[in-house]
């Protein structure tokens, strides 16, 4: 791949959990209720009332709801069920989360690393283990209860005004927010403690010396009008994984190509092509500036929540 900063690799999820969010909070305050009767005309009420239509509505006031606007015994079922739809969404945007952080703090990449306590074992028989549980733990939570969407689905139909298929599974629906909520708590936990190791990420995007920027490389031969820039840069990237040599040695071998490859970089960026082959970090497009936008947007949006909450 190309270089991009750890930064940018969280701004993915700030984008997806930031838009669930918002979505989130727009399904809550959706919510409706009733006060209907038994099949939803108001049997009951009629009696007792002039316009129990209108009592619905102010009983229904205190409680900071709106009527549905059709019910039976029950209100209608996709209200819930789009709210239950989207914290499934957000639930695995956090599962996936926990799983690139699992991943990153495996040995042979280890950029990250969860809090780890003097008292903490992480394993019975391997003293030096230290594995990333808090993340393995989310992800277990999800696959445990993300399947639950389909008793969601099933409970969607109830025959008639009202049948009684749903009586058990629609218990269960404050286990799914309780589960919910417990993997968002360990998620605010992981991010709130987690460890990057710098020079670690460094050594990373160096793993293949500065191979990283074969793509550079090409774009911008192309960009002279070398309609054969790919390939031409693809045969250079096995000469040097077989010799062992730079990307940037290689080109330079070649005066008239790196002449090319040096006139377009300076054109488009203003880089010295010496000082730009030599830091591959610095091939990373605008993902500095695009953090900082989502970084910027969402945390405007979540404060905007927050005072409504």
């Amino acid at each position: 791949a190309v270089p991009v900063t750890l930064g940018f690799s969280f701004a993915e999820f700030i984008a997806r959990l930031g838009k669930s969010i918002i979505k989130l909070e727009e399904l809550s305050v959706d919510l409706r209720g009733k006060l209907a009767g038994a099949v939803g005309a108001y049997n009951a009420t009629s009696l007792l009332v002039k316009d129990p239509i209108d009592l619905e509505r102010k009983f229904l006031q205190l409680l900071n709801i709106e009527p549905a606007e059709y019910s039976t015994q029950m209100v209608e079922p996709e209200y819930l069920l789009r709210l239950l739809l989207e914290m499934n969404i957000a639930f695995g945007i956090i599962a996936n989360l926990a799983d690139d952080l699992r991943h990153l703090q495996r040995t042979e990449i280890d950029e990250l690393r969860e809090l780890f306590t003097d008292t903490q074992v992480g394993s019975s028989t391997m003293p030096q283990k230290r594995n990333p549980w808090n993340s393995e733990h989310v992800k277990s939570l999800w696959k445990a209860f993300f399947p639950r969407v389909m008793t969601f689905y099933m409970d969607q139909i109830s025959e008639h005004q009202r049948d009684m298929s749903n009586s058990a599974s629609s218990r269960f629906v404050a286990d799914y927010i309780s589960g919910f909520i417990a993997a968002i708590a360990r998620m605010t936990k992981i991010v709130n403690t987690i460890r990057v190791d710098r020079k670690r990420l460094l050594e990373n995007i160096t793993l293949k010396g500065d191979l990283v920027l074969a793509e550079a490389a090409y774009v911008l031969l192309s960009l002279s009008g070398d309609t054969d820039a790919h390939e031409k840069i693809r045969k250079i990237t096995l000469e040097c994984e077989s010799e062992g040599s730079r990307l940037v040695d290689a080109l330079q071998k070649d005066a008239t190509l790196w002449g090319y490859i040096s006139e377009r970089l300076e054109a488009t960026t203003g880089e010295d092509a010496d000082d730009f082959f030599s830091n591959p970090w610095k091939y990373r497009g605008k993902a500095v500036e695009k953090t900082r936008h989502l970084v910027e947007k969402y945390s405007s949006e979540m404060k905007k929540i927050k005072e409504i909450l």
